[in-house]
């Protein structure tokens, strides 16, 4: 089948790549001509583990192929995905501007039917606004009878295992009231359901809500839990025994259960305040979802709370090292990263940070822009010369087994506040080192 996939960020690239790994015919669409430059050079604009791979395969079979021309990307596919950003406006809902612009577009210039696959993370009523603006511009061209139909196909991807997840889902979503659109999504997915049938059809408000509920879901269990930890660690519990006990309930499971530092990335975070704002515009507070949005928000600050109740508020001619700077392992995404909000309050105290990312330094250094106080080295082992104590923020493998002995030589003093609970208390009191962790009694 012919696709276009409008956007070449997480959602577009991972879709259109995918999708050609399948044998379809895939031109992916974006308005930035230097992400198109890197991606006709060969390479990928983000960090995913096994896309490259997927993209330069595809790509050398002449399935899939980048441009920055409109016309032919329009022309080009049958099925039109928009992966475009949504990001949050100053009231924590999705800016669609570049949704319906994405629309406007293929209105402007489309000859034949298409199904307008709406792949970006948007709330309820988004596909409404598609179609009317689609239809806008149709009329302007004297075409107001040309048929279409917009679809909605939320997507499920893990940052660090979006290929994976792509190439296996778990749950295909399709909001469609067209039957010509829904046989020709079942059609593009069948090679993706052949040993089992995932595909939900729905209406497309509810499938645009399924998204949204998801996330939410996640989020309000990650926060629980955080909030667990806390309560847990004042009363002496362990919380990751806690875990465990709970986890082996097959109602609740293991997944998403860990006490932390905080979620972020682009998902969590902007959804669970956009599906807020869209409860309140309707009249419906959500008491649960903003208690667990504040939660989170207190949850990024632990770590510096545990840093402050050791050495106290005034943190001047103090030096801290940072194992982790993504929101997660596996990424290089630095939205709404934990570690953002603990470097900004370590260094308002006054300290110095030496920080550590296997993977995410250019987007750190891009995000944080050139600072005195913060300095971004090349290995772990580096951020530890001169520290006063060692942060852990992000549970990259290699932060797992590390040279304890080195660690502990290494520092100031033994002292390692640990944001992932990586390791365990009694061998850490048995190393000799001051060991803090989340929730941990």
């Amino acid at each position: 089948m012919k696709v276009t996939a409008i956007g070449t960020g997480y959602v577009g690239l991972v879709t259109g790549a995918c999708l050609a790994e399948m044998g379809n015919h895939v031109v992916c669409l974006d308005v930035n001509p230097e992400k198109i430059r890197v991606l006709n050079d060969g390479e990928i604009p983000i960090h995913e583990p096994g896309l490259l791979e997927v993209v330069r395969r595809n790509v050398a079979a002449g399935r899939l192929q980048f441009t920055t021309d409109v016309d032919m990307a329009v022309q080009h596919g049958t099925l039109l995905f928009i992966g475009v950003g949504t990001p949050p406006d100053e009231d924590g809902s999705a800016d669609l501007q570049y949704v319906v612009a994405a629309a406007r577009s293929i209105g402007q210039r489309m000859t034949d039917y298409k199904v307008i696959v709406d792949k970006s993370t948007v709330p309820v009523g988004t596909a409404d606004k598609v179609r009317a603006a689609v239809k806008e511009e149709l009329e302007k061209r004297g075409l107001g009878d040309m048929a279409y139909a917009v679809v909605s196909n939320p997507e499920f991807l893990k940052e660090g295992a979006a290929v994976d997840d792509f190439m296996k889902p778990d749950r295909v979503v399709i909001g469609s009231d067209d039957e010509q659109a829904t046989l020709l999504m079942r059609a593009l997915y069948a090679p993706f359901n052949r040993t089992q049938d995932r595909m939900l059809v729905m209406d497309v408000k509810s499938a645009e809500f399924t998204k949204y509920a998801a996330n939410a879901m996640l989020a309000t269990r990650i926060s629980f839990m955080n909030e667990l930890a806390l309560l847990a660690e004042r009363v002496g519990a362990d919380i990751e025994l806690v875990r465990r006990g709970i986890g082996s309930d097959p109602r609740i499971g293991y997944q998403f259960l860990y006490a932390g530092a905080g979620y972020g990335g682009s998902c969590f975070p902007k959804d669970v305040k956009a599906l807020v704002k869209t409860a309140a515009d309707n009249g419906i507070p959500l008491k649960v979802l903003t208690a667990v949005e504040e939660a989170n928000e207190r949850q990024k600050r632990v770590l510096v709370d545990k840093v402050v109740a050791r050495f106290g508020d005034d943190l001047k001619g103090r030096r801290f090292a940072i194992w982790g700077l993504a929101f997660k392992p596996n990424t290089d995404d630095m939205r709404e990263a934990p570690s953002l909000v603990i470097i900004d309050e370590l260094t308002r105290r006054g300290a110095t940070v030496a920080a550590y990312d296997p993977v995410s330094m250019p987007e750190t250094a891009r995000v944080i822009g050139p600072r005195d106080d913060v300095t971004l080295v090349e290995r772990a082992e580096a951020a530890l010369q001169g520290a006063d104590a060692l942060l852990i923020v992000t549970e990259w493998k290699e932060f797992r087994t590390p040279d304890f002995d080195a660690i502990k030589s290494t520092l100031k003093a033994p002292i390692v506040f640990d944001g992932r609970n990586l390791y365990d208390p009694k061998l850490m009191k048995t190393l000799g080192i001051d060991y803090l962790g989340i929730g941990r009694g």
